[in-house]
């Protein structure tokens, strides 16, 4: 999967073009096979009004999953958040619940 323009990816991602901080995180949702959209940013700092009103900041990137909830900037915690997320390693949202529940219910 990659790069969509429909609303079903649940990941958009803001960015700049040949920015190298957002290039870390395109390479980390192809990593993970994960559907996103770009939405290219203004490449002045102070027109960022699109980026403040999601994050609270100007900087990019920025993502907003859909999926969890979650809205965030800068590029290492990105990253790390997709690792700990949708990454083979990290525990993904509910899944150490689902597990206890299966457990649970069948004792």
């Amino acid at each position: 999967m990659s790069q969509s323009a429909s609303a079903e990816s649940g990941i958009t991602l803001y960015r700049l073009q040949a920015c190298p901080f957002c290039e870390r995180v395109v390479r980390k949702l192809h990593e993970y096979d994960l559907d996103y959209s770009s939405r290219f940013v203004e490449p002045m700092h102070s027109d960022r009004n699109v980026v403040k009103r999601i994050s609270g900041k100007r900087t990019v990137p920025a993502i907003v999953d859909e999926n969890t909830g979650v809205t965030m900037s800068e590029s290492a915690n990105i990253v790390e958040y997709l690792e700990n997320t949708y990454g083979d390693g990290g525990a993904r949202a509910n899944g150490g619940e689902e597990q206890a529940d299966d457990e649970e219910g069948g004792a």
